[in-house]
């Protein structure tokens, strides 16, 4: 099969590629950076360099690679395009994910129809982002909560969806370059528990993810799938394994209001209003069953 992976170059898109290249398929794969051409083609792939906010761009390298499938992992969260992680000025470090996720997966639908594409997976996101009403753990079926980051996310599954094809949710992203400023911040005690820590994430690690990407490919899936570990946790779990796991001393404590004031309300509603997800629909009809079925597990092999 054909597949044409926008956004190869980011974390997800490096250890996607070498998996599909293993699977037999010719993998197309684009960078913004003409720099990560040879990464790609040493993972296997034919890189190119593409804008993916540039329609003429997106439908002249689909039209060329002529794919049967698109997978969409753009996003424009490093620092390069970001800048450094900052909540209180959430609009401003989303900005560019958000118009991949709105212009940029639009360019590439419209591309997708004007070539004859038969086949659609687009990255959504699935971590702490439930709608914070009911239970702990959400499925496909509950909404997400409008926050900074998932208005964009909520018209993307939209039109993949309407388009016949795949979104997955992922779980919070750990392994390597996924999380390595975040280890740093626990390891300076600066990642804190936030109140009570009640707060809940989903985790899925990198090689776990790309595995379910690759099922999605090759089964033509359709509709939305939470692709999350087997155990969604709060922060008050969580949080003092990995600083255990990192060799760092146990998390402080800080009390919510505190971190209103200095990180704003989107941080506070994360460490202590956050709901998780469940995976037992992409385990039962992917069939796809996690290598590391647990952040516990997952952390500490990370760490070693």
């Amino acid at each position: 099969m054909r597949v044409f992976v926008a956004g190869g170059s980011g974390v997800l898109g490096q250890r996607l590629v070498p998996q599909l290249v293993a699977r037999g398929h010719e993998v197309t794969a684009t960078t913004t950076s003409a720099g990560k051409v040879e990464l790609l083609e040493r993972l296997g792939a034919k890189g190119i360099v593409m804008d993916g906010l540039d329609a003429a761009a997106v439908g002249e390298a689909v039209a060329a690679a002529r794919p049967d499938t698109i997978v969409n992992q753009m996003t424009g969260l490093s620092v390069a395009h970001a800048g450094k992680p900052n909540l209180r000025k959430a609009d401003r470090f989303f900005a560019t994910t958000n118009r991949l996720r709105g212009e940029g997966n639009d360019h590439l639908l419209a591309a997708a129809e004007a070539t004859g594409v038969s086949h659609f997976v687009a990255q959504s996101h699935a971590s702490m982002n439930g709608a914070r009403t009911g239970g702990w753990v959400k499925t496909e079926e509950d909404p997400l909560e409008v926050i900074e980051g998932t208005k964009a996310i909520r018209h993307l599954e939209d039109v993949v969806v309407k388009a016949g094809g795949a979104v997955l949710r992922y779980g919070g992203f750990y392994g390597p370059g996924a999380w390595d400023e975040q280890i740093q911040l626990v390891r300076k005690r600066m990642l804190p528990l936030v109140g009570g820590g009640t707060g809940y994430v989903s985790w899925v690690h990198l090689d776990d993810a790309a595995g379910a990407t690759v099922l999605a490919v090759e089964q033509k899936a359709t509709g939305v799938f939470n692709i999350v570990d087997d155990e969604p946790a709060p922060g008050s779990e969580w949080l003092p394994h990995l600083a255990k796991c990192a060799g760092a001393k146990p998390p402080r404590r800080v009390p919510a209001w505190l971190v209103h004031l200095l990180a704003g309300e989107m941080a506070v509603g994360m460490m202590t209003k956050g709901r998780g997800f469940s995976n037992a629909k992409a385990k039962r009809d992917l069939g796809w069953t996690p290598t590391y079925p647990s952040w516990r597990t997952g952390f500490a092999k990370e760490l070693a």
